[in-house]
C-alpha cells in the first residue's frame, strides 16, 4: 500500500478513537490532523472526518450521547483572573515536559536492563501496583477521579500528589513495555494540575477567581497542548465536553502558552518523539521552513576557484572572464584563507584600469572579512553569519547567493 495512503488510514483510525472515546468528533478530527498528517487538505481531511463522524454515530448509538466527564458550567469571574491563567499555562508546559522526559527517560532504563521483555513488564506492573495500593486514582483513565476534580470536591494537597503519582505510573507502565495511551493520563495530569493551581488562587483570590473546578477543565486541556504540541484539538476537544462558550477564554492563553513553551524546550512532542527515536520522521521533507534539513555540506561546492595573493591583476581579470564563478578565494604561500575576491572588487578595480594594470596584484583586492562556516551548519543560519564569524573550514568552498535566497530569517 502507498504509504501516504497508510498514514491517512492511521489518521483515520486515531481520529475515530478519539471521537468515540470522548463523544468529540470535531477534535478526533482535528487531532489526526494536527499530530499525524501535518495537512489540511481536502484529499487527506476528508476521510478522517468521515471516520470520526461514523465513530461518533456508532458510539451515540451503544453509548448514548453524552459527555465523557461531568463538568458544571463556569464563567470567567474577572478579566484579571486572564493573569493566573497565563501562569496555569505555564505550570502546564512545565508538567507536560517532565511527563516526555520521564516516560522516555524510564523507557531507555527499562531497554538498558539485559532481562528478559516480560520481566520488564512484570516488574513495571509490579511498581504501578505498588503505587496504587496506596492511592488507587491511578488507576485506568480516572475518569471518577477527574470528574471529582472539575466538581471541585478533591483537596489541593491529593490532587498535587496525583500529578506525580500518575505520570510516574503511566511512565513506568510504558516504560516497561506495557499497553495504554498518552492522551488520557495528559488529561487526568491536566485536571489535577489545574485543581490544584485553582484551589490555591481560589484562596488567595476568592473574589476574583472561580472555583478549583474551571482551573481543573482549563488545566485539562493545557497540558494535553503542551505534551502533543496540539492546541487547536486540546481547545477544542475541551469545548465539546462542555458545550460552553464563556470558558474559552482562559482555555485559549493556557493551551497556547503552554504550546509555546514546551516547543520552545522540546522540539517534538510526545507522540512523534517516540517516531523519531525510532527513525520516522512523519513531516520530513514538509518542513514550514525547508531548509531546516539542509546543511551548507549539501550545497558547498568543493572545487572553489583559488588564487595566489600575489596575482597580477591582468591575469586575474583573465580568470574571471572565463570563469563562471563570482567569488574567488586568495591563498598565502602555506595555502591558508586570506580572504575573497567578488566581482564587485573587480569592477572597482576597472574603472583605474589602465593607471593600475601593471601595479595591483590579489592582495590589493582581497576581502579579508568574509563569513565562515561549518559544514554542519544549517543554511537558515547562513545569512546571520557577521564577518570573522562561524567555524573556519581548512578549505573553502563556495555556496553561491543563488542557492541560499529564501531563507528563513529566524535561525
Amino acid at each position: 500500500m502507498n504509504p501516504e495512503r497508510m498514514k491517512i488510514f492511521v489518521a483515520c483510525g486515531a481520529a475515530a478513537g478519539i471521537a468515540a472515546a470522548f463523544n468529540a468528533p470535531v477534535a478526533g478530527a482535528l487531532f489526526s490532523v494536527e499530530i499525524i498528517l501535518g495537512d489540511f487538505g481536502v484529499a487527506q481531511f476528508s476521510p478522517i472526518v468521515i471516520a470520526s463522524v461514523m465513530a461518533t454515530v456508532v458510539s451515540r448509538h451503544f453509548l448514548g450521547d453524552f459527555p465523557a466527564f461531568t463538568v458544571p458550567k463556569y464563567e470567567l469571574i474577572s478579566p484579571l483572573e486572564l493573569i493566573p491563567y497565563a501562569v496555569l499555562g505555564l505550570l502546564a508546559g512545565l508538567v507536560a515536559l517532565m511527563f516526555i522526559k520521564t516516560l522516555y527517560r524510564l523507557e531507555d532504563f527499562f531497554e538498558e536492563l539485559k532481562i528478559n521483555a516480560i520481566i520488564k513488564t512484570m516488574i513495571g506492573g509490579l511498581l504501578v501496583g505498588l503505587i496504587g495500593v496506596f492511592v488507587p486514582h491511578i488507576y485506568g483513565v480516572g475518569y471518577k477521579t477527574m470528574n471529582l476534580a472539575l466538581l471541585g470536591q478533591l483537596p489541593w494537597l491529593m490532587m498535587l500528589a496525583l500529578i506525580f503519582l500518575k505520570l510516574l505510573a503511566t511512565s513506568l507502565s510504558l516504560g516497561s513495555g506495557g499497553s495504554g495511551g498518552i492522551f488520557a493520563p495528559s488529561l487526568f495530569m491536566g485536571t489535577m494540575t489545574g485543581g490544584f493551581f485553582g484551589a490555591l488562587v481560589h484562596q488567595l483570590f476568592p473574589a476574583y477567581s472561580a472555583s478549583s473546578g474551571a482551573y481543573s477543565l482549563v488545566g485539562m486541556g493545557a497540558v494535553v497542548a503542551g505534551a502533543t504540541h496540539a492546541p487547536i484539538t486540546a481547545i477544542l476537544i475541551i469545548f465539546e465536553l462542555t458545550n460552553d462558550y464563556k470558558i474559552i477564554l482562559p482555555l485559549m492563553i493556557s493551551t497556547i502558552i503552554a504550546t509555546l513553551l514546551t516547543t520552545h524546550l522540546k522540539k517534538e512532542s510526545i507522540y512523534t518523539l517516540k517516531l523519531i527515536r525510532r527513525g520516522i520522521d512523519l513531516f520530513r521533507g514538509r518542513e514550514i521552513n525547508l531548509l531546516r534539513s539542509l546543511k551548507v555540506s549539501e550545497v558547498v561546492r568543493e572545487n572553489p576557484v583559488i588564487i595566489p595573493l600575489d596575482l597580477n591583476f591582468k591575469s586575474l581579470l583573465e580568470l574571471v572572464v572565463n570563469s563562471p564563478h563570482s567569488q574567488f578565494f586568495v591563498v598565502d604561500r602555506n595555502s591558508r584563507l586570506v580572504g575573497s575576491i567578488s566581482i564587485q572588487e573587480v569592477r572597482q578595480a576597472l574603472l583605474d584600469q589602465e593607471a593600475l594594470t601593471d601595479l595591483l596584484i590579489a592582495l590589493d583586492l582581497v576581502k579579508p572579512d568574509i563569513p565562515r562556516v561549518g559544514l554542519n551548519l544549517p543554511q537558515r543560519c547562513y545569512r546571520h553569519l557577521q564577518p570573522g564569524t562561524g567555524e573556519t573550514e581548512s578549505e573553502p568552498g563556495n555556496i553561491q547567493f543563488g542557492e541560499i535566497a529564501g531563507q528563513n530569517p529566524n535561525c
